[in-house]
């Protein structure tokens, strides 16, 4: 039986944000639910260590998401979000859950007290100890303070209080609930990006690998999707492989700047801290830092805020989000495109069915996916560049919600594709004798000029050749549309006497190769000159596969 997926406000992997505040599910009659105390090995990867050792969270694998998963009795009986139940990844799934979210408060609540310990406040190393031992997170515990205080923040420090009550007196000591929630959410952001970064690179090795192989296949290019100049299949590839590199180093540039909000109060004055220190400036300064630091971020921190950092940083990434659908969707249309035209597929399982009514159907169902994930994508950004826009003074609560359900649905569903991409790349079919067959129908009609200017160099009469080439493609040009016969322009040139000059050539100046340019050049300059390049300095893992469950 397939895992059934436990509302949000108390699953240990991510199912719905629409479903946060089913608390009241648990316990419900006909819905067993399993709470791990101390969830194995996503929950030893996620607990804070030491007062002193950094507490950057690390990114949830498949595997530790896995061991991690609930395990209900029957299926969930709730709405669940198919990102979680049929697109995205485990890990990623894993990364935005609830009981991640609620570990990195922890690590936070923990590197705070750590922190104004270290600059002098009355916090005892065993109270600091009783952070960093406490059991894990009691879902239960917490949920059951939630119903009574309607407040989620403050429903963790009561259970963390209760669960190590030497330190209870100084969990949250200065802080504000956006202490903790914007800070959480903000290293999600990061280990969501260091998940869908090596994702993304290695779609990129597929698809390079692909366009090398095929740089030479000379294909029909298309305008307006009219037959145009030909090009090579792989060089068309590498257009969707350029795409994508520039998503890659753009969710670089992201990630590399994502800034904590820090330790600054409730309304960004840090008032509350420079209470606590005296009035000492300094040490409010070196709180900032020293916590900032302590959750792996260095010096990356904003220097001003409200009560929130500013909502503009969440456009910025859903913004590079949404770039990653724009590329994944253009490289999914003309695939579909392809495969109707039978030159390129998607693989295709050897059990997969294409129509429960037409058995012969082989529908692009990958493509279509990656069309239509990346469709949900894009209109979410609409929703962070209304929030950063609407935001009253210091801060109003309709962020909340809404940032919710628009950035965490934003990277499951930039992973969904991502893991199609990569799934799509690493198994393309290329059918070269129909790619041939449909360039042999077309190529004629494009080589005209070709052999025009061979046979006036051959002694003949420019406009007599010109007025013979123009009545013959005339005339092939009706056989094909009016009859649906096959394109015969050359067997009319070469019975022409006045081509006789070059009828022993015609083979020879219609070669398709003359026809693609630098096309083949340009994908070796590309691929070998620049992407190689790219893919050896991130140390790409060439091999890993998308991981597509439907």
């Amino acid at each position: 039986m397939a895992p059934a997926f436990i509302p949000h406000g108390v699953n240990p992997v991510f199912p719905t944000v629409a479903s946060r505040r089913r608390a009241a599910t648990v316990g419900r009659p006909g819905l067993a639910i399993v709470f791990p105390r101390r969830c194995s090995t996503l929950g030893a990867s996620l607990r804070p260590q030491s007062p002193t050792a950094t507490m950057e969270s690390p990114v949830p694998t498949p595997a530790t998401a896995a061991a991690a998963t609930p395990v209900a009795a029957a299926a969930e009986p709730n709405y669940v979000s198919p990102l979680s139940t049929r697109y995205a990844s485990a890990g990623m799934r894993a990364n935005f859950a609830d009981l991640t979210r609620f570990r990195l408060w922890r690590k936070l609540w923990l590197a705070l007290a750590t922190a104004e310990a270290e600059l002098g406040l009355e916090i005892t190393p065993e109270q600091l100890a009783a952070l960093r031992d406490a059991p894990d997170v009691d879902l239960e515990l917490a949920t059951a303070y939630e119903r009574k205080l309607r407040h989620d923040v403050m429903a963790h420090v009561h259970a963390l209080g209760d669960q190590a009550p030497v330190a209870r007196p100084v969990i949250h000591l200065g802080a504000t609930s956006c202490f903790v929630t914007d800070n959480s959410e903000v290293i999600q952001m990061r280990n969501a990006l260091d998940l869908l970064l090596p994702t993304l690179w290695a779609g990129v090795a597929r698809l390079a690998d692909f366009a090398l192989e095929h740089k030479d296949v000379a294909t029909l290019a298309y305008t307006h999707f009219q037959p145009a100049q030909p090009t090579t299949v792989g060089k068309r590839a590498c257009m969707w492989l350029q795409d994508l590199i520039e998503d890659g180093l753009r969710l670089e540039e992201v990630r590399a700047g994502l800034r904590l909000r820090g330790v600054k109060g409730t309304t960004g004055t840090q008032a509350s801290f420079l209470a606590l220190f005296d009035g000492d400036h300094d040490k409010v300064t070196a709180l900032d830092a020293k916590v900032t630091a302590a959750m792996g971020f260095g010096e990356s921190v904003w220097r001003v805020t409200g009560q929130t950092y500013t909502r503009k940083q969440d456009f910025t990434i859903v913004a590079a989000l949404a770039g990653v659908g724009q590329s994944a969707a253009k490289m999914a249309n003309d695939v579909r495109l392809l495969a109707h035209m039978k030159e390129v597929e998607e693989p295709f399982g050897k059990d997969q069915i294409g129509s429960s009514a037409m058995a012969y159907k082989r529908n692009p169902m990958r493509c279509e996916r990656i069309n239509a994930l990346s469709r949900f994508l894009q209109s979410l950004l609409i929703n962070p560049a209304e929030t950063a826009s609407t935001q009253w003074l210091e801060r109003s609560l309709d962020d909340s919600a809404n940032r919710r359900l628009a950035i965490t649905e934003a990277f499951l569903t930039t992973d969904a594709i991502l893991q199609l991409v990569l799934n799509v790349s690493s198994g393309l079919v290329v059918h070269k004798k129909v790619v041939a067959k449909h360039l042999a129908e077309e190529l004629p009609f494009m080589a005209t000029e070709t052999v025009l200017m061979a046979a006036v160099r051959a002694g003949g009469d420019r406009q007599t050749l010109h007025e013979n080439i123009r009545q013959h493609s005339m005339a092939a040009g009706a056989r094909i549309k009016e009859e649906g016969l096959s394109n015969d322009l050359l067997d009319r040139i070469a019975a022409d006497a006045a081509f006789a000059p070059v009828h022993d050539r015609l083979e020879e100046l219609c070669d398709p190769q003359h026809f693609v340019g630098r096309a083949p050049q340009q994908v070796e300059d590309f691929v070998g000159g620049y992407v190689r390049g790219l893919l050896a300095a991130r140390n790409v893992d060439g091999s890993a596969e998308g991981d597509v469950r439907i």
